[in-house]
């Protein structure tokens, strides 16, 4: 069983590196139905392992002065303390013992539909913003983001709904936060929304997957297989996606993510 865990993450691996959306969307859903993990440690093991793959990625953002700290600070207030409360509620309904897998699996298939949106809409999001005159949608998003407590405000409870969602189900925190960071944020380049986006969601990801360890719903040893396939996929992925062009695999990717979370739901 130990190499397929291993090949798992060897295959997320290549798909992050391929798409640059956050493991979560796939392994918590390869772990649960592909090798029946109770979903609730396969959400805190998949936290630990989006925190750890995603660090690299951070450090590299970082040299480079691509990340808004700013922006950073303010979905964190929310989605730390939302984490931290999320985390405090699950462990006084005994969701180690097994008592909320269904609601942990609904949330899941929840946020897998909300991420496939986001990627289906990307180009949709786009012209909106670029159509912003004549459009009332984008115009009263405009009013709010021009503002700037409005739009610190907005940030901030976009940290909370992440912070609750990344927590119960480890999905949300990249193609979601990047939709949201792409309304709130027009004139932050695509480079700086991934890297902020990332920035974000290793402290977010690393603390609530402690939170779910210290309840007892990792599986180290699991975990540690993920990370040995992970490392070389995203490689292969990094080098594979420069080859392959983003408008086929994105789609094909959120079809995948809404196929699953569908199943989830149902």
């Amino acid at each position: 069983m130990e190499w397929g865990y291993t090949l798992a993450g060897l295959f997320v691996g290549i798909m992050v590196g391929m798409t640059g959306v956050g493991g979560g969307s796939l392994m918590t859903p390869i772990l649960i139905f592909g090798f029946a993990i109770q979903p609730v440690v396969a959400v805190g093991t998949d936290l630990l392992f989006a925190a750890i793959t995603k660090a690299g990625g951070v450090w590299a953002y970082w040299r480079h002065g691509v990340v808004n700290w700013r922006v950073v600070k303010r979905l964190s207030m929310g989605s730390l303390t939302m984490t931290i409360l999320t985390l405090w509620a699950l462990n006084l309904s005994g969701v180690d013992q097994g008592q909320h897998d269904q609601f942990i699996t609904s949330a899941l298939g929840v946020a897998l539909i909300l991420t496939s949106s986001a990627l289906l809409l990307k180009g949709t999001i786009s012209g909106m913003l670029q159509a912003r005159t004549g459009n009332p949608v984008v115009s009263a998003i405009y009013k709010v983001r021009e503002d700037e407590k409005h739009k610190a405000l907005a940030t901030i409870v976009t940290g909370g709904f992440l912070g609750v969602m990344v927590t119960l189900s480890s999905v949300g925190a990249g193609a979601i936060g990047a939709a949201i960071l792409l309304f709130l944020y027009p004139r932050m380049k695509g480079v700086e929304i991934v890297a902020t986006d990332i920035a974000h969601a290793v402290p977010l990801t690393a603390i609530a997957g402690l939170g779910h360890a210290a309840v007892g719903t990792v599986d180290w040893s699991l975990l540690s297989y993920l990370v040995l396939g992970s490392l070389p996929g995203i490689y292969i992925g990094s080098h594979l996606g420069v080859k392959i062009p983003e408008q086929v695999m994105r789609p094909l990717l959120a079809i995948l993510l809404l196929g699953v979370g569908i199943k989830c739901l149902m």
